[in-house]
């Protein structure tokens, strides 16, 4: 699963991602699922704060994994 935070005005789509990993990364490491965002939460030096995503999608990333099984 991947969580995909856009930029104002941006027009990227589900598709377009697909269509690039497509051509770039090996059908494996290619995420199943996708998970759009406003905003991703980081702490006060800017980093992402992973914890946070994996407790916010946990449900959802446990069913990417089941699909793969």
């Amino acid at each position: 699963m991947a969580i995909v935070s856009l930029e104002p005005g941006s027009d990227l789509t589900e598709a377009a991602i697909r269509d690039r990993l497509d051509t770039t990364l090996a059908s494996f490491k290619r995420p199943r699922m996708f998970q759009f965002v406003e905003a991703l939460p980081r702490n006060s030096m800017a980093k992402i704060q992973k914890a946070i995503l994996r407790e916010e999608y946990e449900g959802l990333f446990e069913r990417s994994c089941q699909v793969s099984e």
